[in-house]
């Protein structure tokens, strides 16, 4: 295991590939999971690109730090562990609240990010009173109650079964997630808005969604590609929030295709 001391936070990271010299991604996690979501995609991309894994402050095996959080908490943390990884150009590739901070690295240090994959995101997700309700929720009673509700946005009918063993560990990596934590970035994701700062991103970005995604869904993905001279969109198909883990061969096939097509990247 690999940690690194980021403010108050002992960040947890994995790396893969990186001093190879090829193309590194840096992947960021959704709300309430943590780096092994991952473990599909890298599979089926292999060994062409190097890797940046990370949990979140707050998620995972990273430390809590001091909540509430904001986004830029977030980005400042991969930004560390990237110049601390001597990492000079990545493709950062953000899931979710991930996208979000994907958008503030981009923000923060334009010439760190090589191009962007935005998935299941937008510059803006719900609202604060959204947000405050589910703070609220969880600090009073545990994450117990909402993992019913929140798999019901995560994933399709068709994968959400008993015999479903994936599905099974998806919940129990949900519940395991310390509540301070979750709760912190909610509250980032609260306070975020991004619609301004996405008309200045200025490098090759695609935004991909699932078809059936209940947190971010198809139109809404959509709008922060439009935001996005240049960008390109991608529906999953048969897929909800977290593609990685419900559609990983179609996903990473999708990404790919963007990313071969980046003049860094023909194969």
């Amino acid at each position: 295991m690999k940690f690194l001391h980021v403010g108050d936070a002992a960040i947890h990271y994995r790396t893969a590939g990186i001093a190879q010299g090829k193309p590194v991604i840096a992947f960021i996690n959704s709300l309430g999971t943590d780096f092994r979501i991952w473990d599909a995609v890298m599979e089926a991309l292999g060994d062409d690109y190097g890797y940046v894994l990370h949990d979140k402050r707050g998620h995972g095996l990273s430390g809590t730090g001091t909540p509430p959080y904001s986004i830029d908490d977030h980005a400042d943390d991969l930004i560390i562990l990237l110049d601390h990884l001597k990492v000079e150009k990545a493709i950062v590739w953000g899931l979710s609240v991930g996208g979000l901070i994907a958008q503030a690295v981009h923000d923060k240090r334009p010439g760190i990010v090589e191009a962007l994959v935005l998935s299941n995101t937008a510059h803006k997700i719900g609202t604060p009173d959204m947000w405050n309700t589910r703070i609220d929720t969880i600090l009073a009673n545990g994450l117990g109650g909402m993992i019913d509700p929140i798999m019901e946005r995560w994933f399709t009918p068709p994968f959400r079964t008993a015999d479903n063993a994936l599905y099974a560990g998806c919940r129990s990596m949900l519940a395991r997630q310390p509540v301070d934590g979750y709760c912190g970035t909610c509250a980032a994701i609260r306070d975020a808005d991004y619609t301004e700062a996405v008309g200045r991103i200025a490098v090759p970005t695609l935004c991909v969604v699932g078809d059936q995604d209940g947190s971010t869904p198809p139109d809404l993905v959509r709008s922060l590609a439009d935001l996005i001279a240049g960008s390109a969109f991608v529906e999953i198909p048969g897929c909800g929030h977290i593609p990685c883990i419900e559609q990983p061969a179609a996903y990473s096939a999708a990404v790919r295709t963007f990313l071969t097509s980046l003049p860094e990247h023909r194969a």
